[in-house]
């Protein structure tokens, strides 16, 4: 044999060796990549249970009145004394969000039915809501930085920043862990434009040949599997937040006009009828999952973004509840939710836009379209009369990722473009003292908001919980109302005839029954229904005023007028009477000897108090939080 022969018949073998050991090491690499990926998950989860430990502090009354009374009812019945709001009776809501965390209760509930220690089965209660949310907010952090690495590569210098810039986020650390469906919403955002085939926006060309990623695009399950996925969260997202569907009406414009994109783009009629398909079944899949919870749920067939479009724009009772400037989501909105990265969102929004970008097609055009969801999402909720903060929570995700590649420059040697090297090169520090301050002052905000601003909501509830065990230790055994059944197993416990608790505060400013616990504790809170019946600009919703309202207008004449009055049946009389401490001159006023409730023979007694806050938005939860002792009760 010729050595040409020779070296003929071994060149096949070597180049399949080396094609062996290629498909080895990529092995090797993916693996690696996926271990690093569940040790990240688990070490995030930890953080944010840690989070959840810390945060112990009133924020907005949807976190328990929206989810976490509803999801009581569920488990322990009608007359479990949980606190309904208007929106439940009226099926604005979808039920699907306090089913999950009813799940947590039935959970708690299940593991405690044999053991007769109330207070420990109390202590596990509300653990549940925290273990749960800080599971979907361990999954928003994880899958935004998945996306990033997808966006910038694994193991970049940009993607870690990412993930970095979420745990170290003050508003992130406030709120991440709280049962807000904006909260779950941003996790299932998250997801969702983690599994969406961004490849959709455009494919590299080179103007001769169909670029390989229009042709591999929805030819493998695990692709059409993946946008499946996607389609399911982004439903369930809008189905939980009828708002959320600006962010996928946004990234369907931008794929169907390609406004600033780049590449060739990969809508064929195969792309596209595969899409439209997906959608319909998909977006069928998860309506006939929501109306058969919200018939579960409501007792007959209800459609809650319906219900919210009518109450919220058609009867435009949203501004009820509160009107801001135009510029609210810009002057206060982006600020608040980025805090000390602001300027590096904004930077990361304007240069998505630049045409000479060093990254590749399908990254350039996915930040194009997360800048275009933000401008999208702010222009339109800005023209809406109410607005909060947390109603663009959503796109924290976005911006973490916009921001990322020029936090990372601004504070290290790497440039822009270097951050989003893979494998990044050898990373040196600059601009320590600025970077050390944005950390330390990110670390005192989400350590005050979460630990000492308005706390005394929270613990209030504590007390009187302690109290009622210590007084009443005979009624604390309660359990999952029976099927069929509106009242807990153990109901015989719940007849005590006592107004334990009587918050004189405004409306919905503590936590309820998920806090307080035991049904047989007894309380009445001052209520603040809209004017539902009355129609939009009318006199007679300018004239309204609900409870809340009639009684700091007057807080002597509502007490002698509606809670107690003379000559007619009133409320019982509370054992103990909680209100912030601008109230105490008018309460004793009332109970004075020459007060018109002299007759009840009290003189409240401050028992409780705790300080709530630096500063507050409404001037009536300023200062402490108090509770008196009426004595009205022997024991």
């Amino acid at each position: 044999m010729s050595p040409k022969k020779a070296l003929s018949q071994k060149a096949p073998g070597a180049k399949d060796r080396a094609a062996e050991t290629r498909n080895s090491q990529g092995k090797t690499v993916a693996a690696l990549i996926k271990d690093q990926a569940r040790e990240a998950l688990s070490v995030i989860f930890a953080l944010r249970f840690a989070n959840a430990l810390c945060v112990r502090t009133f924020f907005q009354p949807d976190e328990y009145f929206q989810v976490l009374e509803p999801a009581w009812q569920l488990v322990y019945g009608e007359n479990s004394g949980a606190w309904l709001t208007w929106e439940w009776r009226h099926a604005l809501r979808s039920s699907i969000h306090p089913t999950i965390f009813a799940f947590g209760y039935f959970v708690v509930d299940s593991f405690w039915a044999s053991y007769k220690v109330p207070t420990v089965k109390a202590k596990w209660l509300l653990m549940a809501p925290k273990t749960l949310q800080t599971g979907f907010a361990a999954l928003s952090d994880w899958y935004t930085w998945r996306l990033a690495e997808k966006l910038y590569g694994p193991g970049s210098a940009a993607s870690w920043s990412v993930l970095l810039m979420a745990l170290l986020n003050p508003w992130q650390w406030y709120t991440a862990t709280r049962s807000f469906s904006n909260c779950l919403e941003t996790t299932l955002t998250a997801m969702a434009l983690y599994y969406w085939p961004w490849e959709i926006l455009g494919s590299e060309t080179d103007g001769k040949d169909e670029s390989r990623e229009s042709i591999a695009l929805f030819s493998t399950s695990s692709q059409v599997n993946s946008l499946r996925l996607s389609l399911l969260l982004a439903a369930f997202a809008v189905l939980l937040r009828p708002t959320n569907v600006f962010v996928w009406i946004s990234t369907c414009t931008l794929a169907l006009t390609r406004f600033t994109l780049s590449g060739k783009s990969s809508l064929d009629r195969r792309v596209l009828f595969i899409l439209f398909r997906e959608v319909f079944l998909c977006g069928s899949i998860a309506l006939a999952i929501s109306l058969v919870c919200d018939r579960q749920y409501f007792g007959d067939w209800k459609f809650p973004p319906f219900a919210w479009l009518h109450f919220n724009v058609t009867k435009d009772l949203a501004k009820f509840y509160g009107q801001n400037d135009w510029h609210y989501y810009l002057s206060q909105g982006i600020p608040l939710l980025c805090t000390t990265i602001t300027p590096f969102a904004l930077q990361g929004l304007a240069k998505s836009l630049d045409a000479e970008s060093s990254y590749s097609v399908t990254t350039s055009n996915t930040l194009k379209a997360l800048s275009f969801i933000v401008v999208t999402t702010i222009s339109t909720l800005s023209l809406v009369s109410h607005k909060e903060i947390r109603f663009i929570q959503p796109l924290l995700p976005a911006l973490h990722i916009l921001a990322a590649p020029y936090v990372t420059s601004f504070f290290t040697t790497l440039s822009a473009s270097g951050a989003t090297t893979c494998p990044p090169p050898a990373l040196g520090w600059k601009r320590k003292p600025l970077l050390a301050a944005a950390i330390t002052a990110n670390v005192v905000i989400g350590g005050y908001l979460s630990w000492f601003h308005a706390a005394a909501p929270n613990q209030v509830m504590s007390f009187l919980r302690g109290e009622f065990e210590r007084i009443h230790p005979e009624h604390l055994n309660f359990g999952r109302a029976a099927p069929n059944a509106t009242v807990s197993s153990d109901d015989g416990n719940n007849d005590l005839q006592e107004l334990f608790a009587l918050f004189l505060t405004p409306c919905h400013a503590t936590p309820w029954r998920s806090h307080l616990i035991y049904p047989a504790l007894s309380a009445r809170a001052l209520t603040c229904e809209p004017p539902l019946d009355t129609e939009p600009g009318s006199p007679e919703r300018t004239a309204y005023q609900d409870e809340t309202r009639q009684f700091y207008a007057d807080p002597v004449t509502f007490l002698a007028r509606d809670l107690w009055p003379r000559d007619a049946p009133g409320e019982h009389m509370a054992r103990y009477i909680v209100g912030f401490e601008g109230i105490e001159t008018p309460l004793r006023k009332y109970f004075d000897s020459a007060g018109p409730g002299s007759r009840h023979k009290i003189q409240p007694r401050e028992v409780w108090s705790a300080w709530n806050g630096l500063f507050t938005d409404d001037e009536r939860k300023s200062g402490r939080l108090v509770v008196w002792e009426t004595g009205f009760y022997d024991d």
